[in-house]
């Protein structure tokens, strides 16, 4: 029988740690398992943190057994687990803001429920912030039903940075806004194989944004704005990641990092409504011209 999930309290949770890994889920404990599955399984970056916000229609994902196993794996290993929950629903972003608060580590992971981490992803996410020393790094998601799949147009996407990162303030329609490319499908590992880094190496590369697996420097993330912006939207929204991380880029610059050790679960999405996206809408903002 699986007995009740000790949640933890906000209070207690909230430490200065290296790191904290924040995940948003709804209706997904099959997906969520998994997740925390691979995080528990990270060796390199001791005592990092994790907090699952539920935004599930019914029980939270969290009190499947075999999600609720995972937590207290991770316990087990010393990561502290903060178990909530954020209703009524107000939007990506809002769940987001609210994760974000929850931190107060140097560090912060967003990580979606629907992506598995190889044993020493994060240890290498870790290791290339603290070297670049730019606002976030990140892994692009390999999705593995397009292993097959080969689109050599897309590889000309890929440009390493030469030195640490710098700031760039990336716009639709440029040729910057193109690098998404590079992690669709299975782009990305194609691209991984034929560079062939010897093992324990990285490589930093340019982007315009990652999404499912990011690293944040918090203080930067915080001091280009979070995601603040969520009182701007309409609950029906994506795309608040990219309107984070472009803040972030034009700030302090990012990366994304190779290899990748994130794979993505090619679950179906549980955000059906999307009639808004918030890059757009943040975007629109930052360039009206404002009255002298």
């Amino acid at each position: 029988m699986n007995r009740p999930l000790d949640l933890d309290t906000p209070a207690s949770f909230r430490a200065d740690r290296q790191v904290d890994v924040l995940i948003p889920t709804r209706n997904r404990p099959a997906e969520l398992a998994v997740t925390l599955a691979g995080l528990a399984a990270q060796e390199g970056v001791p005592g990092f943190g994790v907090v699952v916000s539920d935004q599930s229609d019914g029980e939270p994902a969290y009190a499947d057994p075999a999600a609720a196993t995972m937590v207290r794996a991770l316990r087990h290993r010393g990561h502290p687990v903060l178990l909530t929950r954020r209703l009524p629903r107000r939007g990506l972003a809002e769940h987001r803001a609210y994760l974000l608060a929850a931190s107060a580590a140097r560090y912060v992971l967003t990580l979606d429920d629907d992506v598995w981490l190889e044993p020493g992803a994060l240890h290498r996410l870790v290791t290339a912030l603290e070297d670049l020393g730019c606002g976030f790094v990140g892994n692009g998601v390999h999705g593995l039903s397009y292993v097959e799949d080969l689109r050599p147009e897309t590889h000309g996407r890929y440009e390493e940075w030469i030195g640490p990162p710098t700031p760039e303030r990336i716009r639709p329609g440029t040729p910057q806004w193109n690098r998404a490319q590079i992690h669709s499908a299975a782009n990305l590992l194609h691209v991984t194989e034929r560079l062939a880094p010897p093992p324990g190496a990285w490589r930093a590369y340019k982007i315009s944004w990652i999404g499912g697996c990011v690293l944040y420097d918090r203080a930067k993330l915080v001091d280009s704005g979070g995601f603040d912006f969520w009182r701007r939207l309409p609950e029906k929204h994506q795309g608040e990641d990219v309107a984070a991380q472009l803040a972030v880029l034009a700030r302090h610059g990012g990366a994304g990092i190779l290899p990748s050790g994130a794979y993505h679960l090619e679950s179906p999405t549980t955000v059906t409504e999307r009639d808004v996206e918030a890059w757009e809408v943040v975007l629109a903002d930052e360039d009206t011209p404002q009255p002298a």
